[in-house]
């Protein structure tokens, strides 16, 4: 079956984290602290591999892991950073996220994307020393990163779709006009997994799909519909091939009004992309006959008689092409809205509510109070110390006051009681 939707877990490393520790040495009468920071995270990372046609890979392997940083060391040497994990994917695969509906990335070929950052590296003692604070015993945690489960969505990058119903010959189609190799058997079921391939005319290159043939009902889902139906929405332009001989018993006419009401159903804006006409398998009988009542109904469609099978008019059809794509806009990206990065916020985006509990407590609840609970360690003296500080610096106190705490008052930060003091 094809495989081109999936939904895998992916995780960046942790940072390590900081270390607390004291130089101590003989001979040596001035210690003092030399923690090192903790390494970064691995980033979660995205490469396109040209070898790879569908996501059936991702039905065995579905969970990936980037490595931790290591924790800083003595003598404020830094822990090493976590390895990247590289997770390769078809050309043209979408990565959402799945809990915000955020596209992270539309992967093509070249370098990888990093999808997933790795957190930062706790700090270490050495840089919470200063005049005042000679001897800090504590040091900061490396940032944590959530797993995130995220969904692959393949959509085949091409600049012509074929389409057609199967057996019309897309296959054989293709392979006359590219190097491409699909597998060409006369079967009444369809291709499972699209085939593309580069069509070379004069000093234009361009990408041919043979998209997996539709049904009647495809875009209600019926058969593999959805699945096929979502690899034409990035081409440019279609050939619509049609088995012009009726040599599967049915009537090409019949054929292409089915497809385009398939088209219509699923995408309007699908609909209404160029199209050129193939009509296919010229050396059969009743081909002539039906090219006429085709035309005669249409007359205003841009009609190529072909035989996919003896290789005739494939050159005319492959300049037809060139001749409508160079009129056309280059295909759009999605737009991408980057990095998930569920670990960092801009100062911006820290939240801080300050309000009276249902029994009387101040409370400050809030993305800002979170960050500064990551920097500290509670079981620390210094540790709080610098707690304190950090509630001045950034306005909390400030906050606080002018929302009625006094000394000695009993205050909630995201669920811890403390005692206030100014």
């Amino acid at each position: 079956m094809i495989v081109d939707k999936v939904r895998i877990v992916i995780k960046a490393g942790d940072g390590g984290n900081g270390a607390v520790s004291f130089r101590r040495e003989k001979y040596v009468s001035a210690g003092g602290p030399d923690g090192g920071d903790g390494g970064t995270g691995g980033n979660v990372v995205f490469v396109a591999d040209p070898g790879m046609r569908t996501l059936m890979d991702f039905r065995y392997h579905r969970k990936f892991r980037a490595e931790n940083g290591e924790n800083g060391k003595k003598k404020n040497m830094r822990g090493r950073n976590g390895e990247d994990v590289v997770v390769k994917v078809p050309v043209g695969t979408v990565i959402i996220d799945r809990e915000t509906g955020r596209i992270a990335a539309d992967i093509r070929d070249g370098d990888g994307i990093t999808v997933l950052k790795g957190g930062p590296g706790g700090k270490g003692n050495a840089r919470f020393s200063n005049s005042v604070r000679q001897t800090p015993r504590f040091a900061t945690p490396g940032k944590k990163v959530q797993e995130r489960e995220i969904i692959l969505e393949l959509k085949s990058i091409a600049d012509v779709g074929l389409v057609g119903f199967p057996n019309v010959g897309k296959s054989t189609l293709l392979s006359a006009m590219t190097s491409a190799k699909p597998k060409i058997e006369n079967y009444h079921f369809t291709t499972l997994a699209p085939n593309l391939g580069v069509v070379k005319t004069y000093d234009y290159d361009f990408i041919v799909a043979d998209i997996p043939g539709l049904i009647e009902g495809a875009s209600e889902g019926a058969g593999l519909g959805h699945d096929f139906l979502r690899h034409i929405e990035r081409t440019r332009m279609i050939a619509h091939v049609l088995d012009i001989a009726g040599s599967e018993g049915r009537d090409p006419l019949d054929d292409y009004v089915k497809i385009r009401e398939e088209l219509k159903k699923y995408s309007q804006q699908l609909a209404e992309r160029p199209e050129i006409i193939v009509a296919n398998k010229a050396d059969l009988p009743d081909a002539e006959e039906n090219l006429k009542r085709f035309q005669k109904i249409y007359p205003d469609k841009q009609v190529f008689l072909i035989s996919a099978a003896t290789r005739t008019g494939i050159d005319a059809l492959q300049v037809a092409m060139m001749d409508v794509l160079k009129t056309l806009p280059e295909e759009q990206l999605i737009e991408e809205e980057g990095v998930i990065e569920e670990w960092q916020m801009q100062d911006s985006e820290l939240t801080l509510e300050v309000e009276y509990g249902e029994d009387g407590v101040l409370e400050a609840n809030g993305s800002l109070i979170e960050e500064i609970f990551s920097r500290i360690n509670p079981d620390e003296v210094d540790s709080m110390r610098h707690f304190h500080k950090l509630l001045k610096d950034m306005g909390i106190i400030k906050r606080l006051v002018q929302a009625g705490a006094k000394d000695g008052d009993t205050v909630r930060l995201n669920g811890e009681e403390f005692d206030f003091v100014e």
